[in-house]
């Protein structure tokens, strides 16, 4: 699959890079990383990125969209990132480029391109098109290697999350090129000291379910109070304070809800189980032991947390 992906990138002067909506480390780093693998392999073809704006991610060079008109489709190859789905593709004028080509590390979900290059085997997106530039023997200049590593860290979780001998051999490929590492890790693991607090209370928040399961509930209500005083939206409460139960001795996974006037935002995450059938039960997806879904109401969030804990029983879902 990597040479036909190739051979359609050289066949288009004009590539147009999309991704999933509300962008982490992989979506930013895969999209700016493949940017820069064209411009540096292929410097008269026009590169542009498009998608919306992030503010956990702003430290990341080369992350703003471009300004692109519909006319600029025409005739264009249109490229989506670590997207599995196509409701979460930001910018939706993919379908108007004359081709369409997806990378994609995600469990399947859907038919979304043309042609469709997808291993759920790789922990990241950059990861997939690190191996994809060295098999293809592309360049890999610094723009490029420094953005794919800040992929390939985010999603592997700075290589705890079932990370294997693959993804640290494309780590080391990426660190040979001209960057320092530490200039992504002090950036990305920095944070403000508001958020710090945050955290200390939703360490407070945590409810044990049972069965090696817990799980944070924030209402609609606390949702406006805490957006406002620390100046933080829906995504990033629910995305960002997933993480405060990691590291619990005892809890295996654990889920995060955020209500919002569009549904509960449900974060799903385990150490030792794949959680995904119960996304995808709930409408969602994502990977083995990291997935996400909306449910309607609080109601049906609390019956996922019983099918968690039926997983862990090794009762059937």
């Amino acid at each position: 699959m990597f040479e036909k992906a190739l051979k359609l990138i050289k066949e288009y002067d004009r590539i147009i890079i999309h991704r999933h909506t509300n962008p982490d480390g992989d979506a930013l780093g895969s999209q700016v990383g493949l940017k820069a693998l064209i411009n540096e392999n292929f410097p008269d073809k026009q590169v542009l990125i498009v998608g919306d704006r992030t503010r956990r991610y702003a430290f990341m060079e080369g992350w703003e969209p471009d300004e692109v008109t519909d006319d600029q489709y025409r005739g264009a190859l249109a490229i989506v990132l670590d997207t599995s789905a196509k409701f979460m593709i930001s910018d939706t004028r993919y379908t108007l480029a004359d081709k369409t080509l997806r990378f994609d590390h995600h469990l399947y979900c859907e038919d979304i391109c043309d042609l469709d290059v997808i291993d759920s085997s790789f922990e990241s997106c950059c990861g997939l098109l690190t191996q994809f530039a060295l098999d293809m023997d592309l360049r890999i200049n610094r723009l490029a290697a420094k953005s794919l590593f800040t992929g390939l860290v985010t999603d592997s979780g700075r290589f705890r999350y079932a990370s294997n001998s693959r993804t640290l051999r494309l780590a080391a490929a990426l660190t040979e090129r001209d960057f320092d590492p530490n200039e992504v890790y002090c950036e990305l693991y920095a944070d403000d000291y508001a958020n710090i607090r945050l955290r200390a209370q939703y360490t407070l928040k945590i409810n044990f379910a049972g069965d090696g399961v817990a799980y944070i509930i924030t209402d609609k209500a606390e949702l406006e109070r805490i957006t406002k005083e620390y100046d933080n939206d829906a995504f990033g409460i629910s995305r960002g304070m997933v993480g405060t139960m990691a590291d619990i001795r005892g809890i295996d996974s654990w889920v995060n809800f955020t209500e919002t006037e569009q549904g509960v935002l449900c974060e799903l995450r385990s150490k030792r189980y794949n959680i995904n059938p119960i996304a995808v039960k709930y409408g969602g997806g994502g990977h083995a032991r990291a997935s996400g879904a909306t449910v309607p109401d609080l109601q049906t969030a609390m019956q996922m947390v019983q099918d968690m804990r039926a997983l862990h029983r090794g009762e059937k879902i």
